[in-house]
């Protein structure tokens, strides 16, 4: 997954500049289709720290052995100083700072505010296209007319590099700079 969280957060929040990364295999045995154990050989849980441009952190965790419970299976939660927003593959809510609510915390009683229900889900304003075949199409588009692809070279280098820290990083348990890199 380091490959996906470079080009999504390049894209969407700020370049990636520095990473902290743990991972695991949880799940060192599994079953296939047909029921039959299987060992797993690779890592299926990674949580990582990313400085961004301008100094932000964010968090993320990318597990297939957590269980899901939340809207989705892949959420992510930007908090800002004028507001949030988490989205999913779908389904997008907003919390502007002003509706922002301010719970007391008891540790005798349970918290009375649903949370879930202080979220405004914003409206599509255009259709939901699936982009796996966005990216197929722009891709064969590319190859076959010499369309503009707007994932030159660079970027895959770029999500090689995040991947290669992110594996250093777990093995010297520190964080790891990532120098721009220039064709």
């Amino acid at each position: 997954m380091f490959a996906h969280w470079r080009y999504i957060f390049d894209r969407l929040l700020g370049e990636i500049q520095a990473v902290s990364c743990r991972h695991m295999t949880a799940l060192p045995e599994r079953r296939d289709e047909t029921g039959n154990p299987y060992q797993v050989d690779v890592e299926d849980t990674a949580f990582a720290i990313f400085e961004l441009a301008g100094g932000v952190l964010a968090q993320v965790s990318s597990s297939w052995a957590s269980r899901v419970k939340r809207d989705d299976l892949l959420q992510i939660q930007v908090d800002g100083t004028r507001g949030s927003a988490v989205c999913g593959l779908h389904r997008c809510f907003v919390q502007p700072l002003v509706a922002t609510p301010k719970p007391f915390f008891d540790p005798e009683r349970p918290q009375p505010m649903v949370f879930d229900e202080q979220w405004r889900e914003m409206p599509d304003i255009d259709p939901v296209r699936n982009g796996y075949r966005a990216g197929w199409e722009l891709f064969l588009r590319h190859v076959a007319e010499d369309a503009p692809f707007p994932s030159p070279f660079l970027e895959g280098a770029k999500s090689v590099q995040l991947a290669d820290a992110c594996y250093q990083s777990n093995r010297e348990r520190r964080w790891i700079e990532l120098p721009q890199l220039k064709l």
